[in-house]
């Protein structure tokens, strides 16, 4: 297992540049006040496919010799990496092959489409998801990139803190969503070499906290299907991503789905920033967790922005 380094971060920046944007960090007095704290929201969902990891995958793309690269990619994704790539793998002029729940968002299956990507269905599980992509791959011949457990993923979605940190006059956290663990990882590989004192939190929803179970048991913990509404957040750790999150993450904290869609509202409403729920879990739990952030510098990693308009969470509720 190869473990990803601090240069190979640096490297990923210089590759990533030219095809990504250097994100804005938002703020708000209101929110600052609501959770006690001042807040740095890294506003992700801003890149062009909307999410961050078109870091890890402008990486990967762009990292393939040509031999390798005229086989294009291949990935399997809930919707995020598997957009992400096919816009990485449309500016190379390479194809890409994705498997993707048939529960996935229709706004993220558009949006792969949009950008080329080849769709294969599965079920909405771990399980069904590998096997589909087993397949695909076999037919098509393409690299695999994995949507997290990759050396040259999580390299990129580093660049993401190195930003962050540039951008702000120092930070006392960094709090990012939970699910298999690439963003979190590539947090925790920057934050270690260029900002130490800086924690690393995780967020997590109730309704899919194995990275949180497995943080406490001191060892992986997967479920294979669960079901909440960040849909950006239903897959496990994975033994690249464990070594991060086990090694370097400071506190793991959980969201209720009702919290997740309140921190969404709120973030909508006062920082007047679109994004998905999977990117409100970190607000939600610092919400509930106002002592442990009282008075100090938080940065927030805002991952995503790709929602269907036509189903908000508020509109049934």
């Amino acid at each position: 297992m190869y473990i990803p380094t601090y240069d190979d971060m640096l490297a990923a920046h210089e590759r990533v540049k030219p095809h990504i944007r250097c994100t804005p960090v938002r703020t708000s007095h209101y929110l600052n006040e609501l959770a006690g704290c001042e807040l740095f929201f890294k506003c992700e969902n801003f890149h062009e496919p909307g999410a961050f990891k078109v870091r890890g995958a402008s990486n990967a793309v762009f990292g393939l010799d040509d031999e390798q690269a005229k086989k294009g990619v291949a990935t399997h994704s809930s919707g995020n990496h598997a957009s992400c790539l096919s816009y990485a793998a449309m500016l190379r002029g390479i194809p890409c092959n994705v498997v993707m729940p048939h529960t996935a968002p229709q706004a993220k299956k558009d949006t792969v489409r949009r950008y080329g990507g080849k769709i294969t269905e599965c079920e909405p599980s771990t399980t069904s998801r590998e096997e589909t992509f087993a397949k695909v791959q076999a037919e098509t011949g393409g690299d695999f990139v994995h949507p997290y457990n990759d050396p040259r993923v999580i390299a990129g979605q580093g660049t993401c803190s190195k930003e962050l940190i540039e951008q702000t006059d120092g930070l006392d956290f960094v709090v990012a969503p939970i699910g298999g663990g690439g963003m979190i990882s590539g947090t925790c590989l920057t934050l270690s070499m260029l900002a130490p004192e800086t924690k690393v939190i995780a967020a997590e929803p109730e309704q899919a906290d194995d990275a949180y179970r497995s943080f406490k048991a001191g060892h992986i913990i997967a479920d294979d299907a669960p079901k909440t509404i960040a849909d950006g957040l239903l897959v496990p750790l994975k033994d690249l991503t464990w070594h991060f999150v086990s090694n370097q993450v400071h506190e793991m904290y959980t969201a209720s789905e009702a919290e997740i869609v309140d921190a969404m509202k709120i973030i909508w409403k006062h920082l007047r920033v679109v994004m998905e729920p999977s990117s409100a879990v970190p607000l939600a739990t610092i919400l509930n967790n106002r002592d442990a952030f009282a008075g100090k510098r938080v940065g927030v990693i805002v991952t995503g922005g790709n929602v269907d308009l036509d189903k908000l969470p508020w509109m049934n509720s």
